[in-house]
Parts: C-alpha cells; structure tokens; sequence
C-alpha cells in the first residue's frame, strides 16, 4: 500500500470513526498519525444500492464523531460484501456466519468499501470496489469457518492465512481489508488547504 509521499496537511489532527484494528493499521502502515474514536450510530439502512449505501453509512460515520471533535478532521468508513444479489454485513451470530459463508462459496462476490472524511462543514466521499473469487468448500470446513470472524463483513478476514475462503482478488486487497487508501489519500488531497 506504500506510505504518503508527502504527509497530509490534516495528519496528526486526523480522528478515524472506526475501532477497527485492521484500519488503525493500514493508516499507520501509510504513515498517518491519527486519534481513534469509533462511531456508535446504527448501520441500519433502508438503501439498497451497494455503493450508495456504503457511502452513506460512512458519512454517518464520520458527522456522528465529527460532533464530539469539532475543529478536527475525522475519517469514517463502511465495508459490505455484495454476492448473488444479497448485501452481506457483520454477521448477527454464528448461524448467520455459516450462512453467508456457504452463499459466497465458489462464487464471485464484490467488496464495497465507502469512505468519508468531515473537515469543517464539509464532507469528502469516495467508494471503492473490488472482485473476490472464493473457493468452493465444503459445508463441514465452512461450518468449522463460521464464528471466526463476526466483526467482518462476509464473516470472513483475508488478512488470516488460515482463513481458505478467498483464493484470488481483483483489486485493492486493502479495501477488502477495510480501508481504501487509494480513497483515503484522494479525499486528503481533495481536502488539503490550497494555497493562494
């Protein structure tokens, strides 16, 4: 994912609305300096469009911990899985985990990742897309799958070498991992001050 060329003008005063170890990662890994605050909002919805919804929800995200962070520039984000026509978030238990997991197997499916970045009164969205091939496993392997990973959407994690369920991915993995930098560093730069 490499690191900033040039650090944003908005690192180090940056708050990510998210609790996400993966994100906190993929930031630091890119040479931010941020402050984490996750947002409590709901990520109920009654938008069916993947990326709008994406986008939405991540706006939500970031204006709820914008409010306890005025003056600061705050970063939030919203993956979804999309396969067979079904949006798959975090799973709601482990029956629901196997599930998802047994409708994803052996198919294609598509990681939407939606970002936003709240600087004053304005609000920066962008939304990333990738392809995910899964293998087909069988239903026992899937069950023993199932429950690993109830905080990801999909109810499954790339960034776990034990984890079989993927085998090849057509775009950026760190937006299946949860965060686009791609889209990060574009709304940084989109939201710089300009000199005059």
């Amino acid at each position: 994912m490499g690191r900033l060329r040039r650090p944003a003008d908005l690192s180090g005063r940056l708050v990510l609305a998210s609790g996400s170890p993966r994100r906190r990662a993929i930031l630091r890994a890119a040479g931010l300096r941020f402050t984490v605050a996750p947002s409590g909002v709901s990520e109920a919805s009654r938008e069916r469009r993947p990326r709008r919804l994406v986008a939405l929800l991540a706006r939500r995200k970031a204006l709820d911990v914008a409010r306890r962070f005025p003056g600061r520039p705050v970063l939030g984000a919203d993956t979804i899985v999309v396969c067979a026509g079904e949006i798959l978030g975090k799973p709601k238990d482990r029956a629901d985990a196997e599930r998802m997991l047994v409708l994803q197997s052996g198919r294609r499916q598509r990681v939407y990742t939606g970002v936003a970045l709240v600087v004053g009164r304005r609000v920066y969205v962008d939304v990333a897309a990738s392809v995910i091939v899964a293998r087909r496993l069988d239903r026992e392997r899937l069950k023993r799958l199932a429950g690993k990973h109830m905080d990801k959407a999909g109810a499954y994690a790339i960034q776990d070498r034990d984890d079989p369920l993927v085998a090849r991915i057509v775009g950026d993995r760190d937006n299946v991992v949860g965060l686009p930098m791609r889209s990060v560093r574009r709304l940084l730069e989109r939201a710089r001050p300009r000199a005059r």
